[in-house]
């Protein structure tokens, strides 16, 4: 299995950009996720790991969209009166076998196959039906409410590229050609750390000083999200020796570290020493907020991010920088870019340039379809009730300076961003 070389986060000294940083993401990882096959059913959101190609044609062969009677449009234009023997049925799944003479057609039904000597079919709500005979309606064109083999795919054509993330769209297509097995990258293994002193696990005893640790829980989730095996190595106390020891097995056991809180530079945070010492640590000075300085690191062939310990730059960090990692890692070659809605600023605010901005922002929209976005009332990074009061993140572009209500906004809704 192919893993990461040491230096592959290093990067430039100076402030980067977001998509700088997310180029250097794209260009420095690449795939280290073993094949392996999964049934059909369990081949949702799993990142494919072959080209698919298609065996036969779809539909196989040529069949009604409508429930009506299949003629030979020839014998049609040949009767004035457009009338027409029954010569039998066609359903789906019981194709009519039998040969048409002039002048027969066949009663036929949605999804059924067109029997020989057919080329054109009637819907029977335009069809006056006698016991035996029917009279078409004029006007009908050749091909009429007729499905070619092979509309949906031609034998031999590419269907889906290694690399592309199983929606419920792309299984339906691999059903349609009969795969009950598909071949897909294995699942990223993801160790997940929490460090600091002043934490405690929900349940326990909260003693003066502590908090609970909710990094981890709201982590542990969007990892779900994105289709990792997560390993929880719950909350590491801030000891180098602690830290170092427990990062280092993290590494041996998965293909990515995720550590939120402890990577500044006081004296109580030991995480850039402890990654330092079992291997190599960059900080990538990135011009965002929220969020400081992004930990990227490598230990052994593991790769290594250290996240902010305020809730909120945590969350956005893993969602902007995380979740493309993470896509690269796992063989995904066509991640989707997170779909924006436009909607009315219903707030005004100043705003430093020269770094992206992600607010906590509420998108709604009135009677007349048109969208309203608010932001939360702080920009604190430590407030939880914020993420739970918006539905998305607003982003503000580097070269902006001012908001005013009315301007028009970028929204960027969870449902997106957790996908």
């Amino acid at each position: 299995m192919p893993r990461l070389p040491n230096d592959c986060f290093s990067s430039p000294e100076d402030m980067i950009s977001v998509e700088q940083a997310r180029a250097l993401i794209t260009e420095k990882t690449g795939r280290i996720a073993d094949t392996e096959f999964v049934e059909l059913q369990n081949s949702g959101d799993r990142v494919l790991a072959e080209d698919i190609y298609s065996s036969f044609d779809i539909p196989p062969a040529d069949n009604s969209a409508v429930d009506g009677y299949a003629f030979l449009h020839a014998d049609y234009t040949a009767q004035q009166d457009r009338a027409f023997n029954v010569a039998g049925r066609s359903a789906a799944g019981e194709p009519y076998l039998g040969e048409l003479s002039e002048g027969y057609c066949v009663k036929i039904f949605t999804g059924a196959s067109v029997p020989v000597r057919c080329d054109s079919i009637a819907m029977i709500e335009d069809v006056t039906e006698a016991a035996d005979t029917i009279v078409l309606p004029a006007g009908l064109a050749l091909g009429s409410n007729r499905r070619h083999a092979g509309e949906d795919l031609k034998t031999g054509a590419l269907v889906l590229k290694s690399g592309t993330k199983l929606r419920p769209q792309e299984v339906g297509q691999l059903a349609s050609m009969g795969h009950h097995k598909v071949p897909v990258f294995r699942r990223i293994k993801v160790a997940l750390l929490s460090t600091g002193d002043e934490l405690e696990n929900p349940g326990d005893n909260l003693p003066y000083g502590s908090i609970y640790d909710s990094n981890r829980y709201m982590l542990l989730q969007l990892l779900k999200k994105y289709g990792c095996d997560v390993k929880d190595y719950g909350i590491i106390r801030d000891t180098f020796d602690t830290l170092r020891d427990a990062i280092s097995d993290a590494a041996a056991n998965t293909d990515l570290v995720i550590t939120s809180g402890g990577v500044s530079m006081g004296d109580e945070d030991h995480v850039k020493a402890a990654v330092e010492a079992a291997g190599d640590l960059h900080f990538w000075r990135i011009a965002i907020k929220p969020g400081r300085p992004l930990a990227l690191g490598q230990v052994g062939g593991t790769a290594f991010v250290g996240l902010p310990g305020n809730p909120v730059a945590a969350l956005v960090c893993a969602i902007q920088f995380v979740k493309p990692l993470i896509a690269r890692l796992s063989g995904e070659t066509f991640p989707k870019d997170p779909f924006a809605l436009s909607g009315k600023a219903a707030f005004s605010m100043k705003k430093k340039t020269g770094r992206r901005e992600w607010l906590r922002g509420r998108y709604t929209c009135n009677e007349n379809g048109v969208g309203k976005i608010e932001k939360f009332s702080s920009e604190g990074s430590g407030l939880i009730s914020s993420l739970v009061w918006s539905n998305g993140l607003i982003e503000l572009k580097e070269d902006t300076s001012t908001i005013n209500q009315g301007d028009n906004l970028r929204f960027f809704p969870y449902s997106e961003l957790f996908e």
